[in-house]
């Protein structure tokens, strides 16, 4: 064996503490990386209806998620570190929702998720998120019992409490005393039609008629002739697709009635007046709009159009869009995607302006606080435009 020099020697050890010095830094760098240092991205999951049911919305409100991604990343990301989405489609189904939670939670570790679309997915999947302590922040889900879910859970969507009451007195208000309703058979509008006919009832009501339809029939021909051998004063639309919306319209006037037609959210939506067309003019529904003279509201959709090449439900769209914002700014808060109790104590903190409105917050049961619906109505198809999105705003709902 050859000898090693004494000038090899002095040699190494001179070089000894940059080597230290190396694999110091490199173990820093791997410590501040596992620890979610400035190169790691936050990241957060996004359950919406890709598929099935909800798919106009469902689509609408990951496209808008992602418009607003982009422009936290563009302009530097959450001090300094980018955000990142893990999406998964909860296909309006309690079943597939609890899949696709499953997944961002077991597989990819996610402790925030933004969704769902559907409230039948949200109820679905909301005790699995409130015993497993993930948060589960909705922009679009409504059915009235998401209220009672538990505390991480909350939604910018306005109940449909607020939409049964405003519907229950405008039907009075119009003069409606007999009424005949269908619905499709989801926890959505199941709730629109409950609060609906209580608050219809209340004020002396009568219900004449009513029938419930699967998400998979496409003719209703036979159940809008059940509907209007009782000769009712007007028909209520619940639906939870715009595809089942229009269809229904249009079927119910070429069957001959010519009565007033009273509905949701849904059943203004883009495609679903273009299914009916003329068929819905006239049409009244309890939903919520983006304000015409919200700056922020104009802007994103005006942003949306230019990336995308439509809209459809632009309040939808706004409430997918500020959740993200939202959630930004309370990963800014708490520096940490893990920290699903920092994350819920900011919501029941921060008050928020953005797309759906201004100074808006969350009450004790994650409920949005500051927002309100309006009615409107479905103008002729020869006066519909992308800015009036196809009806005009009355006004707010009657109180009494």
């Amino acid at each position: 064996m050859r000898p090693v020099s004494w000038q090899r020697i002095i040699w190494l050890l001179a070089l000894w503490p940059l080597a230290l010095l190396v694999i110091g830094c490199a173990a820093a760098d791997t410590e501040q990386d596992a620890q979610g240092g400035e190169q790691a991205p936050f990241r957060i999951g996004v359950m919406e209806s890709l598929t099935g049911p909800g798919e106009t919305y469902g689509n609408v409100a990951v496209r808008a998620k992602q418009m607003a991604l982009d422009e936290i990343n563009a302009a530097g990301g959450i001090d300094g570190r980018l955000l990142e989405f893990v999406v998964e489609d909860s296909q309006c189904s309690a079943k597939e929702a609890v899949a696709a939670y499953r997944k961002l939670t077991d597989v990819d570790g996610v402790k925030i998720i933004l969704g769902t679309s559907c409230s039948g997915a949200m109820l679905g999947v909301a005790p699995l998120a409130e015993a497993d302590g993930v948060i589960l922040f909705s922009g679009l889900a409504s059915n009235p019992d998401i209220a009672n879910a538990g505390d991480y859970i909350f939604r910018t969507q306005i109940s449909d409490i607020e939409v049964g009451i405003g519907t229950g007195n405008l039907l009075w208000a119009d003069g409606v005393r007999k009424l005949a309703t269908i619905t499709e058979a989801t926890d959505y509008a199941e709730g629109v039609r409950r609060t609906t006919v209580a608050q219809f009832k209340k004020r002396g009501g009568e219900v004449v008629a009513q029938e419930l339809y699967a998400s998979d029939v496409t003719d209703f021909r036979t159940q809008l002739s059940k509907l209007l051998d009782a000769a009712p004063d007007a028909l209520h639309l619940a639906p939870q697709s715009e595809f089942a919306a229009g269809v229904i319209i249009k079927q119910v006037r070429e069957l001959g009635y010519q009565g007033p037609i009273y509905a949701e959210t849904v059943s203004v939506g883009t495609t679903a007046l273009e299914i009916a067309g003329d068929h819905a003019t006239g049409m009244k529904a309890i939903t919520a709009d983006l304000h015409p003279d919200n700056a922020k509201a104009q802007e994103v959709l005006a942003n949306f159009r230019a990336r995308y090449d439509y809209i459809t439900l632009p309040w939808h769209l706004g409430s997918a869009y500020d959740n993200v914002y939202i959630a930004a700014e309370c990963l800014r808060q708490t520096g940490d995607d893990q920290d699903a109790d920092g994350f819920r104590d900011c919501l029941y903190e921060i008050t928020w302006s953005g797309a759906i409105g201004d100074n808006y917050s969350f009450d004790a049961q994650g409920e949005v606080v500051g927002l309100s619906r309006l009615v409107v109505e479905v103008l002729p198809v020869a006066e519909r435009t992308p800015e009036n999105r196809g009806y005009t705003v009355l006004g707010s709902p009657p109180t009494e």
